[in-house]
Formats: C-alpha cells, sequence, structure tokens
C-alpha cells in the first residue's frame, strides 16, 4: 500500500494531474459531505434532536435511523428533520463548490454513494452525476408496489411544521399512491430499493462515460470513500487505473489514503482534510 510521503508534493501533483487530465470521474463517499459540514453527531446533533436523544436515548443521526420507533408518527418526526436539515437546508462550508469550480471546464463525471443532493446544489451538472444509493429527496413504496419515486420536499416540510412533541400528525403518514401501503425513503438499504427510471438512466450515462474515455489520460479522483461499499467506487477506481496505463488515481481521505501496490507509481494519496485540501488547489 502506498501512503502520503509529503503532503505539499502530493497536493501539487494532484493540482497538475487535475490540469492535464482529459477527463476526470470523481468517486465521492461521506467523507467528502462531513467534510462540507454535514456532521451526524456532536454539536449539530445536539442542535437539532437533542429532545429525541433525552427521549430514546441515541446520540447520532445515523444511529436514529435505525432506531425501532414504536409509531409511524414518532418515526416521521424523526426522520423529516433528519431530512430537512441534511437536504433542504444550505449547510455546504463551500466545499462542494470549490470542487465545482476546479472541474467545472473538465470533462468530467461524478459517481457518489451520498445522498444529500449537494452536487446539484453545487452547480454539478445533473446529467453528469450518479447517485448510486437514492437521495434523500425521494419517496418510494415500502413494499414496493412499483419502480418509482416520488418527491418529498412539500411533506416534508409540512411534517416540519406540524410536528409537537416529536410526533407528526397522523394524516401526514405518506402512503403509496398505488397500494396504500406505508412510504418509505429511496435509500439503499436492502432489496426493496427502488432504482427508478432517472436511477437507470443516470447508471446508463456513467458507463456511456467510461467506455468514451478509454485510454485517455483519466484523473480517478476519491474523495472521502471509506469501506462501507468499497465495490461501488473504490475497487473499480483501482481496477480501472490499472487496466489503462495513462490512468491516475487519486484518494483523498482522512485517515485512508492508500491504493494498491500496482498501481502506486500512478496513485496520489493524501491523509488529510477535503475542505483544506481543495482550497489549496
Amino acid at each position: 500500500m502506498k501512503f502520503t510521503d509529503n503532503y505539499s508534493a502530493e497536493i501539487l501533483r494532484l493540482k497538475n494531474e487535475l490540469k492535464t487530465a482529459e477527463a476526470v470521474v470523481i468517486g465521492a463517499g461521506a467523507g467528502l459531505s462531513t467534510a462540507a459540514g454535514f456532521t451526524y453527531s456532536g454539536e449539530r446533533f445536539q442542535k437539532y434532536f437533542s429532545d429525541f436523544e433525552e427521549k430514546f436515548g441515541f446520540h447520532d443521526m445515523y444511529t436514529g435511523g435505525f432506531f425501532p420507533f414504536e409509531t409511524p408518527e414518532e418515526m416521521w418526526a424523526f426522520w423529516s428533520r433528519y431530512i430537512f436539515i441534511n437536504r433542504y437546508m444550505d449547510v455546504d462550508n463551500g466545499t462542494y463548490k470549490r470542487l465545482f469550480d476546479i472541474v467545472k471546464n473538465k470533462d468530467y463525471f461524478v459517481i457518489t454513494t451520498n445522498v444529500d443532493h449537494q452536487f446539484q446544489k453545487a452547480g454539478f451538472d445533473k446529467s453528469r452525476l450518479f447517485y448510486t444509493q437514492g437521495d434523500f429527496g425521494l419517496f418510494q413504496c415500502s413494499k414496493p408496489c412499483h419502480k418509482a419515486t416520488y418527491d418529498n420536499e412539500e411533506i416534508i416540510k409540512d411534517m416540519i411544521e406540524f410536528q409537537k412533541n416529536m410526533k407528526i400528525p397522523t394524516e401526514l403518514i405518506p402512503k403509496c399512491p398505488r397500494c396504500g401501503k406505508s412510504m418509505t425513503m429511496n435509500l439503499r438499504s436492502d432489496d426493496k430499493f427502488v432504482e427508478d427510471e432517472g436511477w437507470q438512466a443516470a447508471a446508463r450515462r456513467y458507463g456511456d462515460f467510461l467506455r468514451k474515455i478509454g485510454g485517455r489520460k483519466v484523473l480517478f479522483l476519491e474523495l472521502g470513500v471509506g469501506y462501507n461499499t468499497p465495490v461501488i467506487i473504490k475497487y473499480p477506481f483501482w481496477k480501472m487505473t490499472a487496466e489503462n496505463p495513462n490512468a491516475v488515481y487519486a484518494c483523498v481521505n482522512f485517515g485512508e489514503a492508500f491504493a494498491p501496490d500496482e498501481i502506486a507509481a500512478r496513485s496520489i494519496c493524501i491523509d488529510g482534510d477535503i475542505c483544506e485540501i481543495l482550497n489549496k488547489i
């Protein structure tokens, strides 16, 4: 494995590769949103969920997402806040916008496991984005009885406005318009995740982009990707770099910046804060 040798030198290498690359493929994980200010614990959790912590005993948003609430009214009170602050509020400290400024004039494509919609909010072209794991802004049937998703902004804001004592009004519980079963978030957690027409189209565009760039001088730029789902971004980036002698792999990650020996000579590994590194670039 190849770790960061010289912090400043590696940043300079990355800057040069970004300038000279004919195409840039960005792979983004949770670490990018964390660097942008989307923390799920600590002060931010206390600000929005101290009442839930006191009543139910969990200490971060992620854990709360798996809590077995006794009623759907309580569950949706939690999830509406969760979705609202991580999807509809303006939180980004400029990290995503800096990234966009760096690549906006390049031939780029983004594949991400993040579900917070921040790429589009920062100005990235929707046709160059592939959200593999869903979107906080979409509902789907919990069964699911059909392969469609539904925008949830209006109902989420109603849940926020009208909830009391950590419960939403029963009439706001979302139901599937076809079968009447409960709706759920369009987030990949099991085999019921709906890959709707938009998801399928994005997957095709990503595949077409990879075929188009072929053996060109490509930078595979991995940002904040951990080991929850390495088969989506990390492992394919390693494989595509190994197969293309003109490709360079860059990994920017706090505490987990490394690459396989097989591509070490064409890898840039920077262990540090993504926001700070993008500022230096």
